[in-house]
């Protein structure tokens, strides 16, 4: 007969099993997602973590059209300097701000699970679950334009605007790449508006954390416009030559006279 604080264990271990379903329930809202795959995506999305408080800052004034868009702080530099560059340029049409910055853990699971009239592998086409959104590393943003003209925040239609142009003809000079490219294959809607920074370079502060956060990503489906590092061929030593010897030339043989 098991002892009272071994039934206790039993019971607080059932309790635990039984409240398993609830709680992934509550993770995807309507417990319809399928389970992470051998790479770790949920619906198409790598899994990304909170980045860690003291790195995330405030976006530069007047570029969030909420006053708390926040972003890594690794990438404020670019990111002031490509929205100079962009205010700079007459072609840009408009004013480049900043629709959705940084979105912890516990806020993207809010807006995921904002609407419930669609079920959870729809919304995860064009959301990402609480814990596999970009947003959550700080490195990533949602680009509006004002005055927007007609073309509603995080539609398809941004891709035909001046600024939109701009921003694939631009966005690499300062580190930024389209993370979800049309008919990308990572089953992630076609997202125009939505940059990740990697930095220009990797030897540009911060840009080797950025770049093996989303290692995976940028492997598996590559961004476009994607920053390509060219490729270097390094030679430490150079190989001998190997230097194959010459045979001689035969000697030429005597004709020998014959009688007549």
């Amino acid at each position: 007969m098991p002892t009272a604080p071994a039934a206790f264990l039993r019971f607080l271990a059932l309790l635990i099993f039984a409240a398993l379903p609830v709680a992934a329930q509550a993770q995807s809202c309507d417990g319809a997602l399928l389970p992470p795959g051998p790479d770790g995506r949920v619906a198409g999305h790598f899994p990304y973590g909170d980045a860690p408080p003291g790195d995330i800052v405030p976006a530069p004034a007047g570029f969030g059209l909420k006053p708390y868009c926040r972003v890594h702080r690794a990438m404020l530099g670019d990111l002031q300097r490509l929205l100079d560059a962009a205010k700079a340029d007459p072609s840009v049409g408009g004013a480049l701000r900043g629709l959705s910055c940084h979105r912890e853990v516990a806020r993207q699971r809010n807006v995921f699970c904002r609407d419930r009239s669609v079920s959870a592998a729809e919304r995860a086409i064009s959301v990402a679950p609480a814990g596999h959104s970009e947003h959550a590393t700080g490195y990533a943003i949602d680009f509006a334009v004002r005055p927007a003209k007609g073309c509603p925040d995080a539609e398809a239609c941004m891709a035909a605007s001046p600024a939109a142009r701009w921003l694939i003809a631009n966005a690499r000079r300062f580190g930024f790449e389209m993370s979800f490219p049309a008919g990308n294959k990572q089953r992630v809607k076609w997202e125009p508006w939505h940059w990740r920074w990697v930095g220009t370079s990797p030897s540009e502060p911060g840009a080797a954390q950025a770049r093996a956060i989303f290692a995976k990503a940028r492997a598996q489906f590559p961004a476009d416009p994607g920053i390509r590092d060219p490729l270097r061929v390094v030679v430490t030593s150079q190989p001998p030559v190997p230097v194959v010897p010459v045979a001689a030339p035969p000697a030429p043989m005597k004709k020998r006279g014959g009688r007549r």
